[in-house]
């Protein structure tokens, strides 16, 4: 073990035994987080903490500080929901339906990742992030607001400046979508560490789709597009759902980011 500036190096044999005991833990991509780990640490100590908390469950991005997301490293913190590939596919969608200068509402945003990679698309955009949870915030403000974007504290719309009423293009909501009963069987790592507010969407998990989708309308230009990513099994509900609210609903699926996505246009 060794230095290369700030660069922690590590000897093969100790590399290896990093690996194993991941992979011993349950670590499906051990060779790759052994990497990452590596690259983060600082000292062996600080090394031997993170294969620690990485062997006793803890999600490997609280651990990094920094999930991969459409190519960008975004800000996470223990208690944020981490961004998942799958929701890229949201992120290419919005991008398709946009061009530089819009205005987009990120609601239910979590550490703001997607209207993070929105605005690194399109190079410029206007961008507002809702989040009812404090960590969440805390961690949109880190990645939003160096982009120029405002995050706000409150429940889905109630924090967003009234201007943007009837001028907003995009509205991004990747709201919760587990159903209650089932939130017993995500993964570990969700299930403990995430949180419940993150992942809860009530008894079918459309609780928090039905109040997005319904005020809508209200915030969107004409024309403008609410984008929603939901399960396959759920989709057709959301469908409905979208157009109880007045809106014109389209469903996408891409089976590369096994990503299903609603998307509701405000009728002209």
């Amino acid at each position: 073990m060794f230095f290369i500036g700030t660069k922690l190096l590590i000897d093969g044999q100790i590399k290896k035994s990093i690996i194993k005991k991941l992979q011993t833990a349950g670590c499906v991509f051990a060779e790759e987080e052994a990497e990452l780990l590596i690259s983060e640490a600082r000292t062996l100590d600080n090394l031997t903490a993170m294969i620690n908390n990485r062997i006793a469950g803890s999600p490997l991005e609280y651990i990094l500080g920094w999930a991969k997301f459409c190519g960008h490293n975004i800000a996470v913190e223990p208690g944020v929901f981490v961004p998942r590939r799958r929701t890229e596919f949201l992120v290419h969608q919005a991008v398709s339906l946009s061009l530089p200068g819009v205005k987009v509402v990120d609601v239910c945003c979590g550490s703001g990742a997607i209207g993070v990679a929105i605005a690194k698309a399109l190079g410029w955009i206007e961008l507002y992030s809702t989040d009812i949870d404090p960590t969440a915030v805390r961690c949109a403000i880190r990645n939003v607001t160096s982009l120029g974007g405002q995050v706000y504290e409150g429940d889905l719309y109630k924090p967003l400046p009234s201007f943007l009423r009837g001028k907003v293009d995009i509205l991004i909501a990747n709201t919760p979508y587990v159903p209650t009963d089932q939130i017993k069987l995500l993964p570990q790592e969700a299930r403990l560490h995430e949180p419940k507010v993150a992942l809860d969407g009530g008894v079918d998990g459309l609780d928090i789709q039905r109040r997005v989708a319904k005020e809508a309308t209200l915030w969107l230009t004409a024309g403008g597009h609410l984008l929603i990513e939901t399960s396959k099994m759920q989709a057709p509900q959301t469908v409905e759902i979208f157009s109880q609210y007045g809106l014109m609903p389209r469903l996408v699926h891409c089976d590369v980011f096994d990503s299903t996505i609603v998307i509701g246009t405000n009728p002209l």
